[in-house]
């Protein structure tokens, strides 16, 4: 268990047991903890282990010993393999991850099967290719929806494996588990969300009672807190998108077509995006037309140049988005919109286009609670012209798409966004 640390609707877990069971032999469930992963601090680190300290509790009710290790997958996997008759892992796009089960699938005896449940329609099944834009996946995600977007049966192996000892870390003891990893403290955990999927099930019933049906009109709006929040969940694959769409079409609400747009139409062409262009972590992901455009521009003169540490401090003459990063660094998580407008400026007030995507990059992946996905990485490129169209050509972003305050301003209250985020600094 890697990428899904859930044990409800896991398509991998389920196919492990349909395995265990047809052998006749216990499961066991291993997760590798490492604590160098890239760009993650003591703030990630909290939320998943919440999250994995009621997988512990969830598989114990199943019959089921639940392994947490620190080390490599890499390493580990292999070792513990030695001993197992067939290896199941769940699948993740980064291309970390996909080296991970790359090297196990070669260190091996055994059948090792990898079972795709972060997303509603498999990658590789939505499309062969790398897509352009929203316009050109959505018909081929649509065209297999009914196909997988369907609740699955959850079952307890009919062998237990508790009476089998395996060294590990005591999930159970998340202090303890904190001190063992080598985690720099200057990043902290957030107030605002805590991990797991009970928290994960409580937020979305409270979002589809409560939002959801003003959601089209009030979901770009920071201080209307109209957002299901699930997007730190689906990051650590706390909760399925296939349960989380399953409940919202179950609802009827009048929001329903536009929030499966971006839960499932959305989210996963940044799944396409990150799984067939190795270049997502780069300007040279960028569409031909855009890297031209800014090339073009990298010389232009900018009124405003901010380091990385001048970003980082929210120490810009902007008070919005000064406001944008405060609330990132506070909460874990940024206004979906706001982000937009975050993204754009440190490219208008950075030295050249490469230096502005690696700050955002670094900025997003240090403090959000969902940074470091697919998600993250397609976020911060659409800012840069990432499934974009070219607009009319002006400084510095050549035809990549602009904004400026006037445009939030015509969105939403930006003075009471700005006040919002001064009272959470507060608390």
């Amino acid at each position: 268990m890697q990428a899904s640390q859930r044990t409800e609707q896991n398509h991998a877990l389920e196919f492990a047991v349909d395995k265990a069971d047809s052998m006749n032999e216990p499961l066991v469930v291993l997760f590798c903890l490492i604590d160098d992963f890239p760009e993650a601090n003591e703030r990630h680190y909290k939320f998943m282990l919440e999250g994995l300290k009621e997988v512990d509790e969830s598989l114990k009710k199943r019959r089921t010993t639940f392994v947490v290790k620190k080390g490599s997958p890499e390493n580990i996997v292999p070792k513990i393999s030695d001993e197992a008759s067939v290896l199941v892992t769940d699948r993740d796009y980064l291309k970390l991850q996909r080296r991970w089960r790359d090297n196990i699938s070669k260190k091996v005896d055994i059948p090792f099967y990898q079972v795709e449940s972060n997303v509603v329609v498999p990658v590789e099944t939505a499309s062969d290719k790398e897509e352009y834009a929203a316009r050109t996946i959505r018909p081929k995600i649509n065209d297999r929806m009914d196909e997988f977007l369907k609740i699955i049966d959850e079952r307890t192996p009919k062998k237990g494996s508790m009476d089998i000892d395996f060294e590990g870390l005591d999930i159970s003891d998340m202090n303890r588990c904190m001190k063992k990893l080598d985690l720099k403290g200057e990043v902290k955990p957030v107030d605002d969300f805590k991990g797991g999927t009970s928290v994960a099930k409580s937020l979305l019933k409270d979002f589809i009672k409560n939002k959801l049906s003003d959601y089209p009109e009030l979901s770009n709006d920071p201080t209307a807190d109209n957002l299901s929040n699930m997007s730190p969940y689906l990051h650590f694959g706390q909760i399925s998108p296939v349960y989380i769409a399953d409940e919202v079409m179950k609802s009827g609400s009048s929001g329903t077509e536009d929030y499966l747009e971006e839960l499932i139409i959305r989210r996963e062409l940044s799944m396409n995006y990150v799984f067939y262009n190795d270049n997502y972590d780069s300007l040279m992901g960028l569409p031909d037309w855009a890297m031209e455009t800014l090339k073009e521009h990298e010389k232009d003169e900018r009124e405003y140049v901010y380091s990385l540490k001048e970003f980082e401090d929210a120490e810009t003459h902007d008070p919005y988005w000064n406001a944008a990063q405060k609330e990132m660094i506070k909460t874990g998580k940024m206004h979906g919109h706001v982000r937009m407008y975050w993204g754009k400026k440190i490219l208008e007030w950075s030295e050249t286009p490469e230096d502005a995507f690696l700050k955002a990059i670094k900025l997003n992946n240090r403090y959000e609670l969902d940074g470091r996905d697919a998600n993250a990485f397609t976020g911060v490129a659409w800012c840069f012209g990432k499934h974009d169209r070219a607009w009319k050509e002006i400084d510095i972003f050549g035809k990549v798409r602009y904004m400026n305050a006037n445009g939030l301003k015509r969105k939403f209250d930006a003075e009471a966004y700005v006040d919002k985020v001064e009272e959470i600094e507060e608390l």
